[in-house]
């Protein structure tokens, strides 16, 4: 008998864990190979919902005052597997709507509320959101009632909004359009650690720097959204705790005052849990045993629940009436010495001295009981920081104005990601137009499209100006916030006019030409430039042998400087565009990474990215106009040849220094081209290769054209929402 029959020696015959017969991935045999997974992200066949499944339409069904009713019903319907602490679910809500969307990072514009993403891995698991997998199951008979009117994404952060709102306070509004993703974002870093809560130094190129802290990261820890509540590395100094605060939320696009508000504001309500021991608590729920249904953090040894749960380990309350909007963080923070103690889990918090015992609040069980108040060493950054205790006295003296930045500045929290206002839905959405919305004007559709596209190309500008200049434009859209993109053209307005990616001395002389255009026909400047890439295709297309025409929705408008935050466009500058073979710096990743992750943030595939590419080179849109990948003697005319000559087995490839690569005729030895990495990695990595074969193919010149055109216009019209 074989040795892999089963009567003779019981093998299992699945293979566990991988591609290969011991189980091990193809990564791990090979790390250093270019793992594409990142962009095979939200392949839609992880979505049960279906190709046809449209949100937008969903929502229209939705009865918002009867789901908001229900919340709020929800709020004081305590359940005795998980009971409600004072009698009121409004703090585990609020909290679970926060890290939601508090995971967002401005840098590269990922995590955040916007997918529905605490659901699955990592983030269901981490340390910092322990327990709120109650919240959700909470949750989870208001979610079965309205099936898909209502996404994960929404529900979440709209059980926040219900929460505030049932403890008094008057919030901002609430707009309502998130999709929900089906799998875990492993696209998205979080840290090189291996383990929880590791030591802040492996973020920090300087441990005495808080703003050295690692990019993207916001948070100073592995498995945390913010900041350690015990102090920098479980080392409480109230002073070094506020210059943690205030990078991490500056890295979330929010200033001293909107962090004070919000510090304030997420404390006022609710408490902290760490009446128990933490080693008598079970495994996160991705770790925890099947019968356990996707719970974690349960505790068989004792009680675990109500006023015994440990969830943060810091055990109290920040307000007297943690089940009521008031001011009563300021009021006991202020009014008050505080010291250093330890929670029954050991955890280090700030307690009051000399408590007056009306003061106190009561126990979450028993009323007649009075427990200390608490608070966190980012807490008494609010009191000991001298501008943030400017701040918080302003607070504390005018409650009014504390709400109302703090209904502002949740607002921003929980719709920082959820992109423009055309993505809006609902009928709380608020009328006004706030910058950090990146407001566009609406265009002009009444315009002659042919007219413009016969002006552009009788203006004597180049296919790669045009193309070069329309690409610039929209690349720098990302769907992980929604941000960036062609409309709007803020490619003309600082910062970006400016960014060495666009060549401004190019880019200056091709607007000047298109502006004209624009004001002669009365197209929007950012319909101009995206119809002068599409002309400059056309032509391109044409001078290979083929008749192609690029679609085009005309309606974009065009942004001023006083609708742009200009700081907060500089984390859009690309530092790197593998599209256009350009790269500012030597930087720890390798060219055709940061190629992936461009690729990613921009919502391409890998098969998008390869024909774009191929297709770039040909077309002579290098930055600063270099030979590097132009593998064709027709540059401007949209050929396959970057593909045919890189497959070329007459070809050979040898690296000439600084990045670069030499490609030689193997018979004459003779330099044909020079590439860099971003060129060669379609020929080496066996899936690019793969797609590169399919456009190199004699039969593959015309849907080269057609796949590119395609990809092309996908890019251009990313942004344009309201399209869909």
């Amino acid at each position: 008998m074989d040795g892999n029959d089963m009567g003779s020696g019981g093998k299992c015959p699945v293979m566990h864990g991988g591609m290969t017969a011991i189980g091990r991935t193809v990564m791990e045999w090979w790390p250093n190979a270019l793992n594409l997974d990142i962009l095979s992200q939200h392949d839609t066949k992880t979505n049960p919902l279906g190709k046809d499944f449209n949100y937008r339409e969903e929502l229209k069904k939705l009865d918002v005052p009867a789901l908001k009713q229900d919340l709020t019903a929800l709020m004081t319907d305590s359940q005795p597997w998980w009971p409600a602490d004072w009698g009121h679910y409004g703090g585990l809500f609020i909290r679970m709507a926060w890290h939601s969307a508090g995971s967002y990072r401005l840098f590269d514009g990922r995590g955040g509320g916007g997918t529905g993403n605490q659901r699955f891995a990592p983030l269901n698991s981490w340390p910092d959101n322990g327990n709120l997998d109650k919240a959700r199951r909470l949750l989870w008979p208001i979610k079965r009632k309205y099936g898909n009117k209502v996404s994960w994404a929404d529900l979440i952060l709209l059980a926040g909004n219900v929460a505030y709102e049932s403890m008094g306070l008057k919030t901002y509004g609430f707009a309502f359009g998130r999709e929900d993703t089906w799998a875990p974002e492993r696209d998205v870093y979080w840290g090189s650690e291996k383990e929880w809560l590791a030591d802040s130094v492996l973020r920090y190129a300087n441990s005495e720097d808080p703003a050295s802290l690692e990019a993207p990261l916001g948070a100073v820890h592995m498995g945390l959204i913010y900041v350690n509540p015990q102090g920098r590395d479980g080392r409480p100094d109230p002073l070094k705790s506020a210059h943690d605060v205030r990078v991490t939320f500056a890295r979330m696009a929010m200033d001293d005052e909107e962090t004070c508000a919000l510090t304030a504001g997420g404390h006022t309500v609710g408490k902290a849990h760490g009446n128990g021991l933490e080693s008598n608590l079970g495994p996160a729920p991705e770790a925890a045993p099947i019968e356990e249904q996707g719970f974690g953090w349960i505790n068989h040894k004792t009680r675990g629940i109500g006023r015994d749960a440990v969830t943060s380990g810091l055990e109290g309350a920040w307000t007297t009436h943690p089940t009521k909007w008031d001011n009563g963080y300021f009021d006991l923070l202020l009014n008050y010495e505080w010291e250093l103690k330890k929670s029954p889990a050991g955890a280090w918090q700030w307690q009051p001295v000399d408590m007056k015992e009306e003061h106190m609040p009561v126990d979450v069980e028993d009323p007649s009981i009075r427990k200390m108040p608490i608070m966190t060493d980012a807490d008494m950054a609010m009191k000991m920081d001298p501008d943030y205790r400017k701040i918080s006295e302003r607070f504390y003296n005018d409650f009014e104005y504390f709400s109302e930045t703090f209904a502002r500045a949740w607002f921003k929290l929980t719709h920082r990601d959820l992109g423009p206002k055309t993505r809006y839905f609902g009928p709380e959405v608020p009328q006004e137009d706030l910058i950090w919305q990146d407001p566009v004007p609406a265009g002009n559709t009444g315009y002659d499209v042919d007219a413009v596209k016969a002006k552009i190309a009788s203006s004597g500008l180049s296919v790669s100006d045009m193309v070069a200049t329309a690409w610039d434009s929209a690349r720098t859209y990302r769907g992980s916030d929604m941000r960036g993109g062609a409309n709007g053209a803020r490619i003309r307005l600082a910062p970006q006019k400016d960014w060495e990616g666009n060549e401004p001395k190019r880019l200056a002389r091709v607007l000047g030409v298109l502006e004209g255009i624009a004001s002669e026909t009365g197209a929007s400047i950012a319909d101009v430039i995206v119809l002068a890439g599409n002309v400059g295709i056309e032509q391109a297309a044409k001078a290979a042998g083929v008749k192609a025409t690029v679609p085009f929705s005309p309606g974009r408008g065009d942004a001023t400087d006083a609708m742009t935050d200009a700081d907060s466009f500089d984390v859009l500058e690309p530092l790197a565009d593998g599209y256009r073979n350009w790269l500012k710096a030597d930087y720890d990743v390798s060219p055709e990474e940061l190629m992936l992750d461009r690729t990613q943030l921009m919502g391409l595939t890998a098969p998008e990215m390869t024909v774009l590419v191929g297709g770039m080179r040909v077309l002579g849109t290098n930055h600063g106009g270099t030979a590097h990948g132009v593998f064709t003697d027709r540059v401007g005319a949209l050929t396959n040849d970057f593909f045919v000559n890189l497959t070329d087995m007459d070809n050979y490839w040898r690296p000439s220094g600084k990045g670069v690569y030499e490609i030689r005729d193997r018979s004459t030895d003779k330099v044909k081209w020079t590439a860099t990495r971003t060129d060669l990695v379609f020929g080496s990595n066996s899936i690019l290769r793969a797609y590169s074969e399919v456009y190199a193919q004699d039969d593959g010149k015309e849907k080269f054209v057609s796949d590119f055109i395609a990809a092309w216009t996908k890019v251009m019209d990313a942004d344009r929402f309201d399209l869909a």
